[in-house]
């Protein structure tokens, strides 16, 4: 049997715009981590070899702390000899200044083992009964189809063969294709398993294929909206003619999530889950009067944290255009308030009616009297 690990859209170097700085920065150090979990996973498995199909940095010349990162983080595994193929994306691509050109420092600091795709027709013998083609981006977007530039099989090859690109499939609604790639590549070209990256989700074209087309999506997600990112695919051929069996590692550190919420216990709940590694988007679309308004500030500290102490949540951002204050404030409220402060009182309460405005003033009021009283 023959392993191969199969990753993409590492985005070394990517940093998070929806996140304070200090998160972000976080986040992309993670990126980086990343690479020691897939490479643990890759001896786990013993694979014949690692394939990382595209956007290994998020641009061509990434800041030198990154390439850096990636050779150093290689250098650490002593003893290894197994190949690793880096392909370059459409974030990446093999440009005339590129990190992937022989002259750059970052393939100068490369171990023997790790083999860039730097030409059309790079082809890689994995052992007498295995050999990896693959074709690199060269710009950040393109009409041609990679897949179909690979070699199709010769007579009398009876190797298991593995296609590795960088492009789009057409079985996204609404989302551009870019390099796109035909549904039946695998079969125009002869291959066994085509290794793509692109999209951040994990999916197999079709599912249950003998010659599948796979994104493994990106080792950590990089906003909410990415489903089914955090993984790489452990790929196990038996022979040819038969499908390879496709395990769904994670290898995340971090989770983000888009949760809204309709009620109050349903946010107390939310304080209870463990959420230290997650980035939370918290959506708040209820009426709440004005002591449950001021519960909910607190939880929203709790989970974010101050300058005082960490929060339960890596980060949180709240949305609170759906947050209506039922504002009952009764006229015993402002009694003992100096004569503005009531007429001022009563006037918003007269308007909180039908002006939410209004209404998130008489919270405030309230709340600021009820501090200094």
């Amino acid at each position: 049997m023959l392993t191969i690990l199969h990753t993409a859209d590492l985005h070394l170097g990517h940093i998070s715009r929806q996140l304070d700085a200090e998160t972000a920065r976080k986040l992309a150090r993670a990126r980086l981590g990343a690479v020691d979990t897939i490479l643990g996973l890759a001896q786990q498995y013993d694979v014949r070899a690692v394939v990382c199909a595209g956007d290994i940095f998020d641009n061509a010349q990434p800041e030198p702390d990154w390439w850096q990162g990636l050779a150093k983080a290689f250098d650490r595994w002593t003893g290894w000899n197994c190949p690793i193929i880096l392909l370059p994306g459409n974030h990446d691509p093999l440009t005339r200044e590129s990190v992937y050109q022989r002259g750059h420092a970052f393939r100068r600091a490369l171990p023997a083992w790790v083999h860039v795709v730097d030409r059309d027709d790079f082809e890689l013998e994995l052992g007498p009964d295995a050999v990896v083609y693959a074709k690199p981006c060269r710009s950040t977007a393109g009409a041609d189809d990679p897949a179909l530039g690979l070699p199709g099989r010769a007579a009398g090859d009876e190797r298991l063969r593995i296609g590795v690109v960088h492009g789009s499939t057409f079985d996204l609604a609404g989302c551009q294709t870019n390099f796109p790639i035909a549904r039946d590549a695998t079969e125009q070209r002869g291959l066994d398993y085509l290794a793509i990256g692109d999209t951040h989700g994990f999916r197999v074209i079709p599912e249950n294929a003998i010659a599948p087309i796979v994104y493994p999506g990106s080792p950590e997600p990089t906003n909410f909206k990415e489903q089914g990112a955090g993984y790489v695919a452990i790929v196990s051929f038996r022979r040819r003619g038969a499908a390879p069996k496709i395990r769904k590692e994670r290898v995340a550190r971090w989770t983000w999530r888009d949760e809204t919420v309709h009620g109050i216990v349903a946010l107390r709940n939310l304080v209870t889950e463990d959420l230290a590694s997650t980035i939370l988007r918290l959506h708040l679309d209820m009426t709440v009067s004005i002591a449950e308004h001021d519960e909910i500030a607190g939880i929203v500290r709790s989970l974010a944290g101050t300058l005082a102490c960490h929060g339960r949540a890596a980060a949180v951002i709240v949305d609170r255009t759906k947050l209506r204050i039922e504002a009952s404030l009764s006229e015993t409220d402002f009694d003992d308030a100096p004569e503005t402060i009531r007429e001022v009182a009563a006037a918003l309460k007269e308007r909180s009616a039908s002006c939410e405005k209004s209404r998130r003033a008489l919270v405030t009021l309230h709340r600021v009297f009820s501090e200094v009283r």
